[in-house]
C-alpha cells in the first residue's frame, strides 16, 4: 500500500475533510480513518462502475444506440442479481463488523458463511430463468425489435454469473467489516481491469458485440468469487493478507445468525428491488417516448452510477465504523462516526456535481456520435450530475441503519421515492405531451430526493441506535 498516499481518491477526500475540519464540523482524526477504509471501495466502485460504463460506450461506438438500448433493457434483469446479493451482503456487514469490534470471531465465520449460502439459494433460481425465457423477459419492457434482440442476447449469456456477482459482494462485505477495504479494491477492482480487456477483445476484436460484453461480465464474476473464496478460507491470497480466515469446518450455517441474517437483510433486499424494480416500467414509460430518449437515459443512468461510486466507500465505511462502535456498545462514539462521514459524503457529492455538470456535453460524446443525439444525451447527463448529490445524503444516512439492523427505512424510503414519485412524474411526460420530456428529468431528481429525505429523517431520530441492541454480539449469545 505504499503508493496509496498518494492516491487521487484518497487525497481528494483529506482535502475536503481538512475543509470541513477547519469549520469544526468533523473532526480530522475520524477523517483520516474513515479515509483509509473508504478509499478503496471508492476505486473499486470507479473500476467496476467504469467497466459497466465502457460496455454501454463500446457496444455504442461498435453498433450503434440500438444495441445502446438493448443493453438498457437488459441492465435491471441483471442488476437483480446485485439486489438480491446486496441485501444479504448489506447485513453481512452488520453482523461481522459488530462480531469484528467484539472479537467473537467464530460468530463472524458463521455469519459469513450463512450469509453465502442464502445468497446462493435465492440467486441460482433467478439464473436459471434468464438463461430459459430471456427473450419473453426482454419484451416486458422493450420495444423496437432489434433493441429487444440485443437485449436478449445480453441477458442469456449474463445469466451465468447472477450467483457469483451475489457471492462478490458477500465476500467483499465481510472485508470491509473487518476494516479492510484495500483486500477488496484489490480483487474486485482488479476483475474489472479484465473485465474491460475481455470485452474490448471481444467486442472490436472478435465483433462479437452484445454477447462480448455479457461473457466478459460472466468471466470477470467467476474469477472474482474464485479469488475471494481462496482468500477467505486461507487467511488471504498472494501478497495481500485478509483481516479474517473462514475456517473451513462444520457447522456452516446458524440458526440464530441465519434469522438475524433475515430479519436485517430482507428489508434491504426489499429495498435493493424497489430500487432495481423500478427501472422495469420506468424503461417501459421511457420507451413510449422512442429508441433515441432510452438510449440517452440509459446513458445518463450509468453516468449516474458512476458518480454514486463515493458511496461505494463512505456508505460501507459508514456501517462498518458504526457496527464496530455498537459492537463495543458504544453509542456515542457509534454517533460521532455516522455524523463525521455523512458531512464528508454531502462534501464530496456537491464538489463532484459541480465540477462535471459543466463537461455533460463532452460526456456524451464518449456514448454517442449522432450530432442530432448529442443535445438530448446532454441534458439528461446534466441531470444525472445534479440528482447525485441526493444519493450521498441516502448514502451516508443509510450507512448507520445498516450497521445497527435499522434496515425497513430505507426501504420505505425507496418506495416512496421510486413508486409514489418518480414514476408517476415520468408518466406524466407520456399524458401531457407538452412536458414530455422534462418529465424524465424531473423524475430523475424526485428519485433521489426523496429517499435522501427519509432516511436522514430516520438517522436524525436516533431510533437506530435502540434498535441495534437486539443484534450485538451479547444478544445472540443471549439467545
Amino acid at each position: 500500500m505504499s503508493g496509496s498516499r498518494y492516491n487521487p481518491v484518497r487525497v481528494l477526500l483529506l482535502a475536503i475533510g481538512s475543509l470541513l475540519a477547519r469549520a469544526g464540523l468533523v473532526e480530522r482524526d475520524r477523517i483520516a480513518r474513515t479515509t483509509e477504509l473508504s478509499w478503496p471501495r471508492i476505486v473499486t466502485g470507479l473500476a467496476r462502475m467504469s467497466k459497466s460504463t465502457a460496455d454501454v460506450a463500446m457496444v455504442g461506438l461498435a453498433i450503434g444506440p440500438t444495441a445502446i438500448a438493448g443493453v438498457g433493457y437488459a441492465t435491471p434483469f441483471w442488476g437483480l442479481a446485485f439486489a438480491l446479493g446486496g441485501g444479504v451482503a448489506g447485513a453481512t456487514i452488520g453482523l461481522v463488523s459488530q462480531r469484528y469490534g467484539a472479537d467473537a470471531r467464530e460468530e463472524l465465520g458463521l455469519s459469513v458463511t450463512t450469509s453465502a449460502a442464502v445468497v446462493v439459494a435465492i440467486t441460482v433460481p433467478v439464473a436459471a430463468l434468464y438463461w430459459v425465457v430471456p427473450g419473453p423477459l426482454i419484451d416486458l419492457v422493450g420495444s423496437g425489435s432489434r433493441a429487444v434482440a440485443f437485449g436478449e442476447s445480453y441477458l442469456k449469456v449474463a445469466a451465468l454469473g447472477v450467483p457469483f456477482a451475489g457471492l462478490n459482494l458477500v465476500g467483499s462485505r465481510t472485508l470491509v467489516g473487518a476494516d479492510d477495504a484495500w483486500s477488496a479494491m484489490v480483487v474486485r477492482a482488479g476483475g474489472a481491469v479484465v473485465n474491460v480487456v475481455i470485452n474490448a477483445v471481444l467486442i472490436f476484436g472478435l465483433e462479437m458485440g452484445v454477447v462480448g460484453a455479457a461473457i466478459g461480465t460472466v468471466v470477470a464474476n467467476v474469477l472474482v468469487t474464485a479469488a475471494l473464496v481462496v482468500g477467505l478460507t486461507r487467511g488471504g491470497l498472494p501478497g495481500v493478507p485478509f483481516p479474517v480466515r473462514i475456517p473451513v469446518a462444520r457447522p456452516f450455517l446458524d440458526r440464530s445468525l441465519a434469522r438475524d441474517l433475515v430479519e436485517m437483510g430482507a428489508p434491504l433486499v426489499g429495498t435493493n428491488l424497489a430500487r432495481t424494480g423500478a427501472q422495469f416500467p420506468r424503461l417501459f414509460i421511457v420507451g413510449l417516448f422512442g429508441p433515441d430518449v432510452v438510449s440517452a437515459y440509459v446513458v445518463a443512468l450509468r453516468v449516474r452510477a458512476l458518480l454514486d461510486t463515493p458511496n461505494w466507500g463512505l456508505s460501507l465505511a459508514s456501517s462498518s465504523l458504526v457496527g464496530q462502535a455498537l459492537g463495543e456498545n458504544d453509542e456515542p462514539e457509534a454517533t460521532a462516526w455516522a455524523r463525521t462521514v455523512l458531512r464528508l459524503g454531502i462534501g464530496v457529492y456537491l464538489l463532484v456535481a459541480v465540477a462535471l455538470a459543466p463537461f455533460s456535453r463532452q460526456i456524451g460524446r464518449l456514448f454517442v456520435e449522432d450530432t442530432t443525439l448529442l443535445p438530448l444525451v446532454t441534458v439528461f447527463v446534466a441531470v444525472a450530475c445534479a440528482s447525485v448529490v441526493f444519493r450521498g445524503i441516502d448514502g451516508g444516512a443509510t450507512g448507520p441503519l445498516r450497521a445497527s439492523g435499522d434496515t425497513r427505512w430505507p426501504l420505505y424510503s425507496q418506495l416512496l421515492g421510486m413508486y409514489v414519485f418518480a414514476l408517476p412524474v415520468a408518466y406524466v411526460g407520456v399524458v401531457v405531451p407538452t412536458i414530455g420530456v422534462t418529465a424524465l428529468y424531473a423524475s430523475l431528481l424526485v428519485e433521489t430526493a426523496v429517499p435522501a429525505a427519509i432516511t436522514y429523517y430516520r438517522f436524525r431520530s436516533g431510533t437506530w441506535r435502540v434498535v441495534s441492541r437486539s443484534y450485538r454480539p451479547d444478544a445472540a449469545l443471549d439467545d
